[in-house]
This record gives C-alpha cells, structure tokens and sequence, in this order.
C-alpha cells in the first residue's frame, strides 16, 4: 500500500493543477461519452439541476446518485461507467441552491417527473444520504422511493455541532464555508486512493459558488431529523472503518434505525468510499439492486419484465 502524508487539511487555494482522477483516462471516457444535462424544475431558472443520464432509457426505476456537500455530479463516475455496462441505468445529479429540505424534497420530485420516473432507487453519500432519506420519509404516502443504499450518512444534522450556526451560513465567505467542509477530511496517513479521492472533491468544492456552498452546509446542518418509520423501503447502509467525518456513535444511530438494513462494510474508504473503493461499492450496489430483478422495480434491463 502506498502512503502519502497528509500532515493537515488540503490547501484552500484554488488548485492549478487537475487532480489525478481527473486526468485519468477513465474520468476523460465518461466526461466524452455522457452529457451533462441541466434541467430546470421551478419557476426560478436560476435553479438549475445538472445530472448524468446514462444507461437504458427504458429502465423506469433507475439508480439516482445524490453526492455530499463537497459533490458535483460528476463525483460518481466509477459508478455509472462500469454499471451502465451491465445493463443499469443510472442518473447522478447535482441539486440547485435550496435553504430547506421540504423545498428540496419538493424540486426533487418535480426533477423525477419531468424525466418520467415513477420510483427510484437512490445512493446518497452523507448528506445526499440524509436527503434521500427525507425524501423517503415525505413521500410515503406516495411512494417515490423504491429503495435506498446510504453511504457514511447520518440520521440527525445535530452531529455537525452546527445546529446554532446554520442561519447565518448564507453571510459567510466561500473561503470559510470551505474550511470548515475540508476540517472534516482525514489528516493522517492514507493509501494513494484515498487521497486521489479527497483531492478529486476537494476541486470540485472549488468549483462550488458561495450560495451553493451555504445551502448545502444549510441543509447539512440546520435542525432535522429522520422518522425511520417512514422510511418503509428496503435499505442497505454502506460505511467504512477507517477515519471520515462521521463517528462511530453517528453510525451506531443509523443502525439502531434500520434493525432490518443490509450492511455493508469496508475496511478503508474514507469519506468517499464510491471513488476510493469503487470495485468494492458497486459490488455492493449490485448485490442490492439484484433483489428487485424480474419486477417492475428493476433498475437495469436485463431484469425487467417482459409485457405481454
């Protein structure tokens, strides 16, 4: 295993430099072979939603990929090419500026419809963890949510200790609003892929403008809480042994949570196991989406039903 110092946090200063999985022959395929879509669901065309669509269109229950506070929509590229391969549709979104999660919930659903998508199973990575889960929870009484696979996500913001804070992100600087997103980032020895990894999303946290950096932190920290009694799907919590901003007490809640989730765990991954260990990840994605095959909820066409 190699291992690469990382005596503090990474610079704030604008990167001259691509990243290494930027510049790799990989992430160069999938920016050239899938578009960047951008669709507008409010009134407000500033409110732009920018997603990936790759895979099968005739899949109407895909894989949605919700990315965490530092993601663009990019971030789950390991994700969509090799899965996308195997017959999966698969839609990796980035979200507009939204100050609270009901409004988010809301243009959420009006992104699924205007694609035409009934149900989706979701992947959100910390807070797109969180927010997939109040989507599930708000939805339940309409269903919009097949299943959910949660990757070092929480239950409750409160475990940022940001709680008093979150109103007044909207006024601080996006050098500040960084700081306090990179404090959270491992500062030990890691493996050469983890530290890909953080340097992957650390430029795409510079890519991020101010008000989007203090809606995200916003909806990552203002009050909220999951009723895990509404979240009636079938869920799988993805998590990592190793250091990430989550602690293992925030782990044990989302257990306590869902006593009937499928776990899976990683040895090392850092808090973004979807690049630093993406073979493992869609493994595990796989293993919970081949549940829903032959039914109406298959997320790839190889296991969609025929109509007679």
């Amino acid at each position: 295993m190699k291992e690469i110092p990382r005596s503090a946090s990474p610079s704030l200063v604008q990167m001259e430099f691509e990243s290494d999985l930027s510049q790799s022959d990989e992430y160069k395929s999938f920016r050239s072979t899938v578009p960047l879509r951008q669709i507008v669901v409010d009134n407000d065309a500033l409110k732009v939603w920018k997603l990936y669509d790759a895979g099968p269109r005739s899949v109407r229950c895909p894989l949605v990929c919700l990315p965490p506070v530092s993601g663009t929509a990019d971030a789950f590229y390991k994700q969509i090419l090799p899965l996308t391969a195997r017959g999966y549709r698969i839609i990796s979104v980035e979200y507009p500026v939204y100050w609270n999660v009901n409004e988010w919930c809301e243009g959420f659903r009006r992104l699924l419809d205007l694609l035409e998508i009934d149900r989706a199973h979701i992947f959100g990575a910390s807070l797109g963890g969180f927010l997939a889960q109040k989507f599930a929870e708000l939805t339940c009484n309409r269903p919009r949510v097949a299943s959910l696979i949660l990757c070092n996500s929480f239950t409750d913001t409160k475990v940022f200790n940001y709680t008093d804070s979150s109103p007044v992100f909207w006024m601080l600087p996006a050098t500040l609003l960084k700081k306090i997103i990179i404090g959270r980032f491992p500062r030990k020895l890691m493996d050469a892929h983890i530290a890909d990894s953080i340097d992957f999303m650390v430029e795409r946290l510079d890519r991020l403008s101010q008000s989007e950096l203090a809606s995200r932190m916003t909806l990552n920290c203002f009050p909220a809480y999951i009723e895990p009694q509404k979240v009636q799907v079938d869920v799988t919590i993805l998590d990592v042994f190793d250091e990430s901003a989550l602690s293992y007490s925030v782990k044990e809640e989302m257990y306590k949570c869902y006593p009937s989730a499928r776990l899976a765990h990683l040895k090392t991954g850092g808090n973004f196991p979807f690049l630093a260990r993406a073979e493992e990840v869609n493994i595990y994605i796989q293993v919970h989406l081949r549940g829903f095959e032959g039914t109406h909820l298959c997320a790839s066409d190889a296991g969609t039903p025929v109509e007679r």
